[in-house]
């Protein structure tokens, strides 16, 4: 995998149970898997606080801009019924440790 250029970090409260949660992403999986430029999705929990959170690792900033205009997106609190409107952060890649 190449390095990636952006990093995204999703973090909410959900309504769900964990199992519930696991649920969703099963039901959701394939359709961030076809997501061009996507290189990686890591699904979270936070075990202090419960919250729920996606780590994702994009190749292309045009990429990133793409899924945050799509439906997919915008499902994200709705899917996973959080409390609240998810807390949303973008990185830029400065460098990684590992090539």
């Amino acid at each position: 995998m190449t390095q990636p250029s952006l990093v995204l970090l999703v973090r909410f409260k959900s309504r769900l149970s964990l199992e519930e949660v696991e649920k969703v992403i099963a039901s959701r999986i394939d359709e961030f898997r076809a997501l061009k430029g996507l290189q990686q999705k890591y699904y979270l929990q936070d075990s202090s606080t419960g919250e729920i959170a996606g780590l994702y690792l994009w190749e292309s900033n045009e990429d990133f801009l793409t899924y945050r205009e799509s439906e997919l997106r915008r499902s994200i609190a709705e899917a996973y019924q959080a409390e609240g409107e998810p807390r949303i952060e973008v990185y830029g890649v400065l460098k990684s440790l590992r090539d």
